[in-house]
């Protein structure tokens, strides 16, 4: 029999308790909610009465923010659980918190430590450590707040969320299974764990009380990484089968007046009143804004080869290959948000330009009796090239294509010009609107009362969606806020912002550049570039050289961190799952390289050491010069080989992802090591130890079924 409760709102207080057969989690301000239960060592999930729980002997109890989620790894699962949150503020009334702790919880007590096993477990606790992830116990973070004014309130938090930025889902997916199905013991639905399951978003969220010209109110961004095809800057591109695009961000601009709740800070639990997250305030109608835009990679197959080069080669599969993936993307970005304003703002010559021709034969192929309009100017001869449908004939007739120009416009310090796409696409802004709701004192579950509903959305992308795209978006969130102030007669009309009161413009500009950075650092592993223009309003001397440093640190970061860095996102996200794809004995983080080629780069580093060392001793006036010149001569010589040796074939020293092989990582390292077998000197040896040959470092999974079968 299924253990009922009401609840539909995640506990904010729970109670964990660590026995030798079992993790039972409970909840204090709910005392005759059923217990959730993770046998040990199984890690079969139960319901069970809280009061039986109490007769048996802990080894610890803790107080727990909530549950992140149950994973399988190779040899053990695991629950990982949030020890800390910190507030963040309050939307609409309802506290948002930041993940701070978590702790990773094993079913069984290794006596016998797996190298993989605790390469995994590393990679997981490294992932939670950086990862900006943020939730509610009382407001769903992941939809707008236009998706939300038409949300079904009866159902609980987690099952109205949007699957795209649910983030941690898979980590869920045991309790979400025993809520839908039940288990052996407790078939059918178990309505009991819903306030376990604790949904969380990964990305960027921010909330600012202030005033405007003496006029309170609160600005919130929020950017919300979409849980599919996530990971890093160059293993990462493009659109997968499904239509899902990398680097894919929502990211929402909210205003609102009359917001008498942001002040307090504290949390709280107690009475179900209490959970429901809202507090009293004054007897107004609180006024709502919301302007959301998307970013995401270019939606096709394409990718940026590592080979330690700085600039990447790029590898583009035909628009044909990719046409159902791009239908299906767009035919969900059309359901969510109507009609697509697709700006691109990648380069009109050289590498970037094949990725803009990519994109403009997909949108041609899309949409019906296409229209091309270009406009040139003495900079450049496609300032802006627009693709516009000529009917409405089919659903992709809502795909309107905005081709700008972005470094050609803005080169020389005139980052200024970057708002000239807001004034050509004045018309298309004002059509397509933003949300404004209403919420009264007193509505049922904080329930939105819709005026006005924002009918498209803008989706720009640069080659990376990060430097450029963020600038853009600023720029587009701006001119809606100009909007919104007009509407209330804040500012006269066609007058902006920026020109009435500063302090709300510093505000307003160092959100965007936090904004910018916080979507930078998940992907590239950097802060943004370009975020003077957004803090300041124009391009500066120290901002360039910043950015120099920037692109330095990324391509380190690209080439020699990243692979570690995809493979927790493919850990987190179940693109990778090492209970289903480990199989076998081999193991998956070994480095199956010759040792030659390992030793390469130590013999460098090495052999630039002696030659220092050489250059700075002294030695004996008396002594003859020539010893220790073809000293430092042979060991110059030695560095210079080691050099051009890596630089030559870079792709095997790239640190490449272990878990899911990149086809184009595959055949370009089988590639370099048959070059380095031939290469003078050293082929010979490499030739070898041809068992070394580390394809079968990206195939392991392949190698595992094939010892099963």
């Amino acid at each position: 029999m299924a253990l009922a409760h009401a609840n539909k709102w995640p506990y904010r207080d729970i109670n964990l308790k660590v026995t030798n057969d079992a993790y039972s989690f409970t909840s204090p301000s709910s005392p005759d909610a059923p217990a959730l239960i993770l046998d040990r060592p199984t890690g079969d999930v139960r319901l069970s009465e809280s009061s039986l729980q109490n007769t048996k002997r802990a080894t610890r109890v803790s107080s727990i923010a909530g549950i992140l989620g149950v994973i399988q790894l190779r040899l053990d699962k695991y629950v990982i659980i949030i020890n800390k949150a910190k507030p963040m503020g309050r939307l609409k009334g309802h506290m948002v918190y930041k993940v701070i702790a978590t702790d990773i919880l094993p079913m069984r007590e290794r006596q016998i430590h797996d190298p993989d096993e605790d390469t995994f477990i590393e990679l997981l606790k490294t992932f939670l450590a950086t990862g900006p992830m943020y939730f509610s116990y009382s407001i769903d973070l992941t939809n707008s707040i236009q998706r939300q004014s038409q949300a079904d309130l009866s159902q609980p938090l987690w099952a109205r969320t949007d699957d795209r930025f649910f983030f941690n889902k898979y980590l869920q997916t045991d309790l979400i299974n025993f809520r839908t199905q039940g288990s052996r013991s407790q078939p059918g639905q178990q309505a009991g764990i819903d306030p376990f399951i604790l949904p969380c978003i990964f990305g960027m969220f921010e909330i600012k009380p202030t005033k405007f010209k003496g006029t309170p109110l609160s600005l919130i961004l929020i950017s919300r990484r979409s849980r599919y095809r996530g990971g890093t800057r160059y293993f990462t591109r493009g659109l997968d089968e499904e239509g899902h695009a990398a680097n894919y961000n929502e990211t929402e601009q909210i205003v609102i007046f009359n917001d008498n709740s942001t002040s307090g800070m504290s949390g709280h639990a107690g009475s179900s009143n209490m959970q429901s997250g809202k507090l009293g305030g004054a007897d107004q109608d609180m006024q709502i804004f919301a302007y959301v835009q998307t970013r995401g990679s270019v939606p096709s197959y394409w990718a940026e080869i590592n080979s330690l080069r700085y600039t990447p080669k790029i590898q583009i599969r035909s628009p044909e290959s990719a046409f159902t993936a791009a239908r299906r993307h767009f035919d969900e970005q059309i359901r969510i948000y109507g009609d697509n304003y697709m700006i691109n703002l990648v380069n009109s010559k050289g590498r970037e330009k094949n990725i803009k021709d990519l994109y403009e034969k997909m949108v041609q192929v899309l949409v019906s009796a296409p229209k091309e309009r270009t406009e040139a100017d003495r900079l450049t001869d496609e300032k802006f090239h627009m693709i516009t449908p000529q009917s409405k004939a089919q659903e992709f007739d809502k795909l309107h294509y905005v081709y700008f120009d972005f470094h050609t416009e803005t080169k020389g310090m005139a980052m200024h010009k970057a708002y000239l796409l807001i004034e050509r696409m004045a018309n298309e802004i004002e059509q397509q609107g933003y949300f404004r709701g209403v919420e009264t004192p007193g509505a049922r579950d904080g329930m939105i009362d819709a005026r006005k509903f924002q009918s498209g959305v803008m989706r720009t992308n640069c080659m990376d969606c990060l430097d450029r795209t963020n600038v853009v978006q600023s720029n587009f969130a701006r001119h809606m806020l100009d909007q919104v102030f007009w509407e209330l007669g804040l500012t006269p009309r066609g007058v902006m912002f920026r020109e009435e009161d500063p302090a709300f413009e510093f505000l307003f500009r160092n959100l965007w550049a936090d904004n910018a950075d916080v979507v930078s650092k998940s992907y590239s592993g950097t802060g943004a570039m370009k975020t003077d223009v957004t803090r300041t309003g124009k391009r500066t001397k120290l901002g360039a050289l910043q950015d120099g440093r920037i692109g330095l640190t990324r391509y380190f970061r690209n080439n020699f961190l990243d692979g570690p860095r995809q493979d927790a996102f493919d850990l987190f996200l179940g693109a990778y799952q090492p209970g289903v794809s480990n199989i076998g004995t081999s193991l998956v983080f070994v480095d199956k390289r010759p040792i030659l080629i390992q030793s390469i780069p130590y013999l460098l580093a090495f052999s630039i050491f002696i030659v220092l060392v050489g250059i700075f001793t002294k030695r004996d006036p008396t002594s003859s010069a020539i010893p220790i010149r073809l000293f430092i001569l042979f060991w110059s010589l030695v560095s210079v080989f080691c050099f051009n040796f890596i630089l030559s074939h870079g792709m095997l020293y790239v640190n490449w992802p272990r878990l899911n092989p990149r086809p184009f990582a595959t055949e370009g390292y089988a590639e370099h090591y048959s070059k380095a077998t031939k290469a003078p000197i050293v082929g010979p040896f490499v030739a070898k130890h041809e068992r070394g040959m580390s394809t079968a470092r990206y195939l392991n999974a392949e190698e595992g079924k094939k010892r099963i079968e």
